[in-house]
């Protein structure tokens, strides 16, 4: 067996796997819904599980003709800073994500895009949420009005691939989802992890 390859995406997981026994909502707001499970461990004991409901949601990696990559400035108040990011937001309920990813770039920026392409799914707090962010890349991008929810205050960034690497290693970038957006968009530069664009009709 080669030494490099990959494990089995399909192993056994059947030691690993917790069974829910029963389920409550502990908390429930406009967006975020919490829930507490009593699970099954694979030994047979019982324990809880604390986690947030997230309706899911999708980032985007907005090329512009030049090269440079459209980041966004926001503040974040759980953290109480202003975060530079990739443009993202939730899904709306049966919103599918490309769906998602062409209305939340408008919206946020005022751009549209000509061709798009899938990149992945990321689990940012698998420790503590369900959520799942769908990432896709954006170019051929034309500007336009933005349309910002009106609790929604934010200035756009564009900086060089370079730039946006630097400000990654120097630990200006810290979400997650911008630093994944970084690698994937480094991978796919190198010919690695190829991106299978689409033309938006």
């Amino acid at each position: 067996m080669d030494a490099d390859a990959a494990p089995s995406p399909t192993p056994d997981d059947r030691g690993l796997r917790e069974e829910p026994v029963a389920s409550e909502v502990i908390l429930e707001g406009r967006f975020l819904k919490a829930r507490r499970d009593t699970v099954r461990l694979p030994d047979g004991v019982q324990t809880t599980r604390e986690f947030i409901v997230h309706p899911g949601a999708v980032a985007v990696l907005p090329i512009l003709d030049d090269g440079r990559i459209l980041l966004e400035r926001q503040y974040r108040y759980p953290l109480r800073r202003v975060m530079l990011e990739v443009p993202a937001g939730k899904l709306d309920p049966g919103e599918e994500p490309w769906s998602c990813g062409r209305r939340e770039l408008q919206e946020e920026t005022g751009y549209t895009a000509r061709e798009w392409a899938r990149a992945g799914e990321i689990h940012n707090a698998a420790a503590y949420s369900d959520e799942v962010i769908h990432l896709w890349f954006a170019r051929g991008l034309t500007p336009g009005p933005a349309r910002l929810d009106a609790e929604e205050f934010l200035e756009l960034l564009p900086v060089t691939e370079a730039q946006f690497d630097q400000l990654a290693s120097r630990g200006v970038i810290t979400d997650v989802k911008t630093l994944i957006a970084l690698q994937w968009l480094q991978r796919w530069r190198s010919g690695a992890w190829p991106l299978e664009w689409m033309a938006c009709p």
